[in-house]
């Protein structure tokens, strides 16, 4: 598929398949490379613009929870469930668009997928209070629209550079998850302030789709190339070789979805790095969920704050928990990619012992900070801030492993079933669970702030826990880890 990025043989003589096809009379056609030329990082940057958009959106619910929780009347269960209706459509819906990026146009549903979810956003902007049900609906369709970007950016970005730039261009494409996280955050939060109005908060993010849609119509090819075994391996020097009627390199035949799975379900090192995915994903979601109304929770009990009795409550939290995950988003990602291209060359396990550790250290801050919640708020922070970054270090490397732990023509499915594990067992559920947890130790002690706040810091501590177990998942990864890149690399 042409790309438009480098020049092409004839029609005749092009390669399609996961390994090279005849091209004619040559033995060997040697297509010039010099580097991604300067529309792959045009299509690059479009990628993580749009990636930025995709996570504004996932966090402008928890940027605004306390005012929708007030608006609908919620409990902390029901209001947990946004969530979860959220993550359930997108992790239901992922390996559908999986199976159609590996098969068809990747243009054409990242175009839709844009489009579907900008439309529902701003749909749900206009939801009054006796439909909260409807606002539940949008939330699950906006999951839809996510799915199809999701699955299949990733992979194009993987298509337009050599493992080297890969990593650090898949670095940057992650970078945008805590930026526009906190993004959502402070635009939400910032929204309701300016306005009095929380709705306001839907409607900023659809215009910004409207930009990434028109640029990737602009920019993207519409026929985008999939870079396969044989094209990575021939790479010498800046040049592509592709083999024709070369001994041992023969034309792969199509599979089924069912045989793409099977074969995946016997990586080892793509099974347990999915589930500390899960685990990373189950915290990740609770803290992105939570954090600003559990710190507002303690607020109250110290008496820093006066308890929000009216709709329009104070943002504060939200804004600086914003500014807090793209502060250390940027530096956690950054900082893994680096930690992984220095590591790689003393041990060929670094990737999966880097995301251990951070894992580890990461459950270790998270449960520090929950116990100092009540009597310092500052150190609270501090603590949030430095779990947030070590979570962040596993983002792009994670990621990586995936891309060369699986052969290129299953990468789509791949992206798609970890998205579907990681999201069924991890953040689907992990806001409800929080929920409900703290309505159950609510409904079991006397009402007032001080059990709402207790009620919030005990069911937090599940998170502590899950965060070391993920470490341990990414521990077994490094066992497998060297066998299953070599199993694809041939």
């Amino acid at each position: 598929e042409d790309t438009g990025l480098q020049p092409q043989p004839p029609p005749e003589e092009q390669n399609y398949g996961a390994t090279a096809a005849r091209v004619g009379k040559a033995p060997f056609l040697f297509a010039s490379r010099r580097g991604p030329a300067k529309r792959g990082y045009l299509i690059a940057a479009v990628l993580c613009y749009a990636n930025l958009i995709n996570f504004m959106d996932w966090f402008t619910v928890p940027g605004i929870l306390l005012n929708i929780q007030k608006y609908f009347k919620l409990s902390d269960g029901d209001t947990g469930l946004l969530q979860t209706v959220f993550i359930l459509c997108y992790m239901l819906a992922a390996p559908v668009f999986g199976y159609l990026g590996d098969r068809y146009n990747r243009k054409i549903i990242l175009g839709a997928g844009i489009f579907f979810w900008s439309g529902v956003t701003l749909g749900s902007s206009f939801i009054s209070e006796p439909y909260y049900w409807i606002f539940f609906l949008s939330r699950g369709l906006v999951g839809i629209g996510t799915a199809s970007y999701s699955t299949v950016a990733p992979t194009i970005i993987a298509d337009l550079f050599e493992e080297g730039k890969r990593t650090t261009m898949l670095s940057i494409f992650y970078i945008f998850i805590p930026v526009g996280s906190g993004l959502g955050y402070v635009l939400a939060a910032g929204m309701a302030d300016v306005t009095g109005d929380w709705h306001w908060a839907f409607r900023i993010t659809p215009c910004m789709g409207g930009i990434a849609l028109v640029l990737l119509v602009l920019l993207i090819p519409h026929r985008t190339q999939r870079k396969t075994a044989a094209h990575r391996a021939l790479s010498i020097s800046g040049t592509i070789r592709v083999a024709a009627e070369k001994p041992g390199v023969q034309r792969t035949a199509k599979t089924t979805w069912c045989q793409d799975v099977i074969s995946l379900a016997k990586n080892w090192s793509f099974v347990w790095s999915s589930l500390g995915l899960t685990a990373m994903a189950f915290v990740t979601g609770a803290l992105g969920m939570w954090v600003p109304l559990f710190l507002y929770r303690a607020q109250v009990v110290q008496g820093i704050v006066p308890p929000c009795l009216q709709e329009s409550c104070n943002s504060s939290n939200s804004l600086i928990f914003g500014g807090i995950t793209i502060g250390t988003g940027i530096v956690g990602v950054i900082a893994g990619a680096e930690a992984a291209r220095r590591l790689r060359k003393r041990n060929n396990k670094a990737d999966p012992l880097i995301c251990a550790t951070s894992m580890f250290i990461s459950a270790l801050c998270l449960y520090v900070a929950l116990m100092v919640a009540q009597t310092n708020i500052l150190s609270t922070f501090i603590f949030i801030a430095f779990g947030e970054l070590f979570l962040s270090v596993n983002w792009a490397v994670v990621t990586d492993i995936l891309l060369y732990v699986v052969t290129p023509r299953r990468q789509s499915t791949a992206i798609a079933l970890q998205i579907l594990v990681s999201h069924l067992l991890g953040d689907a559920g992990s806001p409800y669970l929080i929920g409900i947890m703290s309505n159950a130790i609510q409904a079991k002690n006397t009402h007032s702030f001080q059990w709402s706040f207790w009620s919030m810091q005990y069911s937090f501590i599940l998170c502590a826990f899950v965060g070391v177990f993920g470490g341990g998942f990414f521990l077994l990864t490094s066992f497998y880890i060297e066998e299953d890149r070599k199993e694809a690399e041939q």
